[in-house]
């Protein structure tokens, strides 16, 4: 198969470009590396796009494979011909080689392996050929009681078995079924116990057409199947599919055609339909599967961009009832500076003492920033934090932060090495203080899928959520970049061309040596090779190093180029760190990009991505999102009451709407419905991880705990 010209059919994008990124993977660049210092060769696609395409060439050949695997065992049976050939090279999915191999798989004993065993195999190509002959004669033909043959009806009963065999096992019946139950059919779902309560009873008796039912739907009553409390299956007119079998199989209008008929309808109800109908449901689920990691990879990148809270000593408080609220101050470089536990739920003195704790450490330590886990006592740890807050004159926000996967971390192995001498109750305040000072260098040190911006995760194929998600917080690691001599050795492992094992001998390095002094020095570091560093070294940051262009994005590659471009514009190298080529981009159009570009020896694209770097040395590119909303005061859902108007922030989007913070523990949901005035085909079309938004309450049930909001105007 030509994959460039497949490739570049469906993205769209020219088959040359195509066929650069295809020779780019095989040399074993990375997608971020491709992605950003590449652009020439694939005309200056996304990381998101790249890697959608390195999925998609994965699977064409894989299913090309398996092609070549089904061919030639089809060969090594002697039963290779045109017609199949023809068949296998134009098949585009899996589904439909695995149909074509279908009649010369090895079964299991079946009722028509047996009656082939018999020898009624003629038998029942006597009949399948349709022509005018006394059956019955022909039956009397194959009795054979030492086989098991003992009558003419045992003898017509084995042949319709095998017709009814070879019927379900025809590739084209097969692939014409599923067409039509794809567009025709409906998902059924009904109660199994109707007496017993449940949170699917809105699914004990649903039916939705297979081509328009949401995923978030299917994954819910696949759920609810799996638990017991719904039974599930595709509804279609038999008749529809009957009509098509027949039309294939029935040849003649005579007593052999009859029976063909009435094999064809056992095939289809005891055969086909189930095996079909199994196919398609595995097939709702996959896309709604894909569908629902999308979206998580989406919300993940959304949260790991949020824009960093800098400059500010943080206190991180992780909530508890019985054993306490734990208290970690860190500095604005994530140092630990203090610890302590306090108890903000417990009796009038000790809540005295804690108000006494924590404002001694606001002020000891000149703190800016509170971050609250959103775990147990999160609410009353809350209201207690807003009242400190209230009683001091020196200026303090909140937030509440999501501590997913934070008890997970505490306990790794990664937290040990990195507070050996802290409790591990206490690391996971200290995670969630550093999680408002940069989500992205602390959240890297979490498994991805137990960082919590998902629905139905667990119900996902953890091996593709896995590979998604990891692909997510490698293009957000390598777009933001990392500060080798600060970096932890969790976030070194996320830049391109960086494994586990070499991201420990940088640090090593770094310990044993001290602070990098150029991006050259990486090279010394034990199995960091050329290829590795080619692929890292654009990514890494070395701020103390005398070349400025090691503190930018500008590939070691492209100096050359870069110091051209600062000469060609009248500037020197040095300009960069104090901010003097802030006319490098109107000089730049002044000569011309294409003209620049060739003098220099570059392309535009790579061009104007140094002209960037340049004028924004060190940028980051999460400064140009809105900053969070950081609070002072809190709300109990007891004061909400409908049409009151609040700010707050996009937690997480899923397929039918959005949950919002407004400053309650319980997040309030946004529908859908609810998103905007204008028809809103899927909230993420409007709303991202991080948005601070501005709502109205619709309703509230304090007794459930449940907010609905709207953005309506």
């Amino acid at each position: 198969m030509d994959h460039a010209k497949q490739l570049a059919q469906e993205f769209s994008i020219k088959e040359e470009y195509a066929e650069n990124i295809i020779s780019l993977l095989d040399e074993g660049n990375t997608i971020p590396f491709i992605a950003r210092y590449r652009k020439e060769m694939h005309g200056t696609l996304d990381d998101q796009k790249i890697r959608e395409i390195s999925e998609r060439l994965e699977y064409l050949r894989s299913l090309d494979k398996r092609r070549e695997e089904v061919a030639a065992l089809i060969e090594g049976l002697g039963k290779m011909d045109d017609e199949i050939r023809a068949a296998l090279d134009n098949a585009k999915i899996l589904s439909e080689i695995e149909d074509i191999y279908r009649p010369y798989k090895p079964k299991r004993r079946t009722r028509a392996s047996a009656a082939r065993e018999k020898g009624l195999e003629g038998l029942a190509q006597a009949v399948f050929g349709q022509e005018n002959i006394d059956i019955g004669l022909e039956a009397d033909k194959y009795i054979n009681e030492e086989k098991g043959v003992a009558t003419r009806d045992d003898a017509i009963s084995g042949a319709m078995d095998i017709i009814a065999e070879d019927v379900s096992d025809n590739a084209e019946i097969r692939k014409r079924l599923k067409n039509i139950i794809r567009l025709n059919g409906s998902l059924r779902s009904k109660a199994a116990d109707p007496k017993k309560d449940s949170v699917y009873s809105m699914y004990y008796d649903h039916t939705e057409p297979v081509k328009s039912i949401a995923g978030h739907r299917i994954l819910a009553i696949d759920r609810g199947e799996r638990e017991g409390f719904l039974k599930v299956g595709i509804d279609i007119d038999p008749e529809k599919c009957l009509t098509i079998i027949c039309r294939l199989m029935i040849k003649a209008q005579n007593d052999c055609a009859d029976m063909v008929k009435a094999a064809c309808e056992d095939a289809y109800s005891r055969l086909i339909f189930p095996s079909v109908e199994r196919e398609i449901r595995s097939e709702l689920t996959d896309a709604a599967d894909e569908q629902a990691i999308k979206l998580f990879a989406m919300n993940l990148r959304q949260l790991l961009m949020q824009p960093p809270v800098k400059g500010f000593t943080a206190i991180g408080l992780d909530p508890g009832y019985r054993t306490g609220c734990k208290l970690a101050v860190v500095d604005p470089t994530g140092r630990v500076l203090d610890t302590a536990v306090i108890y903000p739920t417990h009796s009038a003195a000790q809540i005295e003492k804690s108000k006494q704790t924590l404002k001694n450490m606001i002020r000891k330590y000149r703190a800016g920033i509170i971050a609250i886990g959103n775990g147990t006592a999160s609410k009353e740890t809350e209201m207690f934090t807003a009242e400190c807050i209230g009683e001091i004159d020196e200026k303090v926000s909140y937030m509440v932060v999501s501590e997913a996967g934070a008890s997970v971390y505490s306990a790794s192995k990664l937290a040990a090495a990195e507070m050996p001498e802290l409790d591990l109750t206490l690391r996971s305040a200290v995670s969630i203080a550093r999680r408002l000072q940069d989500p992205l260098a602390e959240l890297v040190k979490i498994e991805p899928k137990a960082i919590g911006v998902g629905q139905y995760q667990h119900d996902m194929p953890q091996k593709r959520l896995s590979e998604a998600l990891d692909g997510v917080v490698e293009d957000c690691v390598n777009t933001v970049g990392a500060d080798l001599n600060t970096a932890s050795p969790a976030l070194l492992s996320r830049v391109s061309g960086i494994s586990s094992a070499v991201s420990g001998n940088i640090v090593a390095y770094r310990e044993e040596n001290g602070a990098f002094t150029s991006r050259a020095e990486l090279k010394k570091v034990p199995k960091l090779g050329p290829k590795a560093f080619e692929q890292c070294a654009g990514f890494l940051r070395v701020a103390e190093s005398k070349e400025p262009l090691d503190n930018t994005a500008v590939h070691p590659e492209s100096y050359k180029a870069a110091r051209e471009l600062l000469r060609l514009c009248g500037y020197e190298p040095e300009d960069i760190r104090n901010g003097g080529v802030g006319e490098l981009r109107s000089r730049v159009e002044a000569i011309g990009a294409e003209n620049a570009a060739e003098k220099v020896g570059t392309g535009v694209p790579t061009l104007m991505d140094i002209i960037n770097e340049l004028t924004k040395p060190g940028r980051d590119p999460r400064d140009e999102l809105p900053p969070p909303l950081l609070r002072t005061d809190v709300l109990d859902i007891k004061d909400l009451k409908p049409g009151m108007e609040l700010k707050g922030t996009v937690r997480n989007v899923i397929d039918f709407g959005a949950f919002v913070d407004i400053g309650v523990h319980q997040d309030g949901l946004v529908h859908i419905s609810q998103i905007s005035n204008k028809r809103v085909k899927h909230p993420s079309d409007v709303l991202r991880v991080g948005d601070v938004v501005n709502v109205k309450i619709l309703s509230v049930d304090v007794e459930k705990g449940r907010i609905s909001l709207t953005m309506k105007g």
